[in-house]
């Protein structure tokens, strides 16, 4: 990954490490909403909602746009899909990973046949 998409990677993981910028991203993906009606949805200050909105803007999650005196909040989809790409390709990683130990634990073990299910046998 070229250092800009880590660096686009570490705002977004980032963005997303809280539940309630989660929450957030959740609400405006479904539909645009003022930053003062976000911030009446928490047990938080207006301040703390803003600074929650201005991190997941930086991240490229949501913008905002002026009516007026609002702000108005709107999720963006193409950046939620990159997330999901980034996850699918750090899952690719890992099931490479865990591929290359389940050859070397065949290796080891050629007449124990591996479990079926990747946590292991099921224990019905």
């Amino acid at each position: 990954m070229a250092e800009d998409d880590e660096d686009r990677a570490d705002a977004l993981f980032h963005a997303l490490a809280d539940r309630t910028r989660r929450d957030i991203v959740r609400r405006v993906l479904a539909g645009e909403h003022s930053v003062s009606a976000l911030a009446a949805k928490y047990d938080m200050s207006f301040a703390a909602v803003q600074k929650h909105v201005a991190v997941l803007e930086k991240a490229g999650l949501l913008s905002k746009r002026r009516q007026g005196r609002e702000q108005l909040a709107s999720g963006d989809v193409d950046a939620v899909r990159s997330v999901a790409s980034m996850l699918t390709e750090l899952e690719g990683v890992w099931r490479g990973r865990i591929a290359r130990i389940d050859a070397l634990i065949a290796a080891d073990h050629p007449t124990q046949p591996l479990p079926s299910h990747p946590d292991g046998p099921r224990k019905d």
